[in-house]
């Protein structure tokens, strides 16, 4: 790029103002739940014995994917020498490290006890894929900061790309860590199978992109910054190659599904008969976040719009989001099946239900919603610190050379 340098925000709109205090505000919210649910315990909540993953899980695992998928930007400018991308490598490692921070708050925070978080630091069981995580999570973290460093550092340039491949397999290898907690989970009928792991990676892009693109288009709108059509063709484009990256493993995922006999039952559930699951995923996943995305990102009608780019971003958030609703807390709806082929006389321990019911309770979305504040909140003190954004990213910025 030629003359791109970065500035940091000024800062003194009301927008930014508004922005730091909305996310305080849900931090506080967050923090009131997470008292109660200490002090009154989860009977507060919409969780119980049968389904312990609730709704603070799905944001969690949501912005951990997000956190992988996010850097995925800088990755393709160091890793692949798209040079095109290198002005927004550093927007992409900041958003890596904040989104990450705020999923392990809300995972922290709902633990019922978090002081015994140290047990888990320090206490490994190296056949569990928690244990795993733990090491995962806090190394990807380590190398997006060593990352960041060596992209702003002129004397550590010669060692930004070996850092930036190394970030790229870590967060691979995360990605797969988390849809392997679910793969590896041989008792839910809807988990335990190894296209988990993929699927997880594809939903991290997709997903991770789209938060981008939204920052991206909320930042350059705040600093004024000169935002390009070149500079949003490509990301833009490739937001639709993940979109359909992710339906093809879902798709995969229910296929094999129905193909084995003993899994038709959990199937009909979700896609057929299991009420919010089945609305959420046709309706949800299917119809808002792949149909919709890909018809406001590739059809000529919408494609050059920016508020359309903006909404095929959001809409594509909100589809992955009901896919993780379906995958967790429906593959823990539908009961377990202990004797498979006998009939068990009803013995008062669920065994005589259809579905497990779960209706989430406010505590645990306003603590939820206060992991997107906490990574908000550092995302906007960040940017006004350190010079995180370009000046311009003009199409008249961009030189021939690098178009490639």
């Amino acid at each position: 790029m030629k003359n791109i340098t970065f500035c940091v925000i000024e800062g003194k709109s009301v927008a930014f103002y508004g922005g730091i205090a909305v996310s305080i505000l849900f931090i506080i919210l967050g923090l009131f739940s997470a008292y109660n649910m200490e002090h009154h315990g989860h009977i507060i909540t919409g969780m119980n014995n049968q389904i312990v993953w609730g709704v603070p899980h799905i944001f969690a695992i949501f912005l951990i994917l997000a956190a992988s998928g996010v850097l995925n930007v800088a990755s393709i400018s160091s890793v692949f020498r798209k040079i095109f991308y290198h002005p927004l490598a550093r927007l992409s490692a900041l958003l890596a490290i904040t989104l990450l921070i705020g999923g392990l708050s809300v995972l922290l925070l709902d633990l019922g006890r978090p002081d015994r978080l140290v047990i888990a630091m320090t206490s490994y069981n190296f056949k569990s894929i928690f244990a795993w995580n733990i090491l995962l999570y806090n190394g990807f973290l380590v190398i997006c900061a060593l990352y960041l460093w060596f992209m702003m550092e002129r004397r550590m340039q010669r060692y930004y790309p070996i850092v930036g491949l190394t970030a790229f397999i870590w967060r691979l290898i995360l990605t797969t860590g988390t849809g392997s907690i679910f793969g590896f989970l041989v008792a839910r009928e809807a988990y335990h199978t190894a296209i988990m792991a993929p699927l997880f990676i594809a939903l991290s892009l997709s997903l991770g992109l789209a938060v981008f693109l939204i920052v991206l288009l909320i930042d350059c709108w705040e600093t004024h910054c000169a935002l390009g059509e070149a500079i949003l063709h490509r990301p833009k484009t490739l937001l639709g190659v993940f979109i359909a990256a992710v339906f093809y493993f879902v798709l995969i995922y229910h296929l094999s599904h129905l193909y084995f006999t003993g899994r038709h039952g959990v199937e009909y559930f979700i896609l057929a008969g299991s009420g919010v699951y089945t609305v959420l995923f046709w309706g949800g996943y299917l119809f808002l976040g792949t149909i919709l995305p890909l018809l406001l990102l590739y059809h000529d009608k919408f494609t050059h719009n920016r508020v359309s780019i903006a909404a095929a971003s959001l809409l594509t958030i909100i589809g992955g989001f009901s896919l993780l609703y379906v995958i967790i807390i429906g593959g823990q709806a539908y009961p377990l099946e202990i004797f498979p082929g006998m009939e068990v006389t009803s013995s008062g321990f669920f065994d005589h239900l259809d579905k497990h019911p779960y209706s989430p309770s406010v505590w645990e979305i306003l603590l939820g919603i206060s992991g997107i504040g906490i990574s908000a909140l550092l995302t906007v003190l960040a940017v006004r610190i350190l010079p995180f954004m370009p000046r311009s990213l003009a199409d008249s910025d961009i030189d021939e050379t690098f178009k490639q």
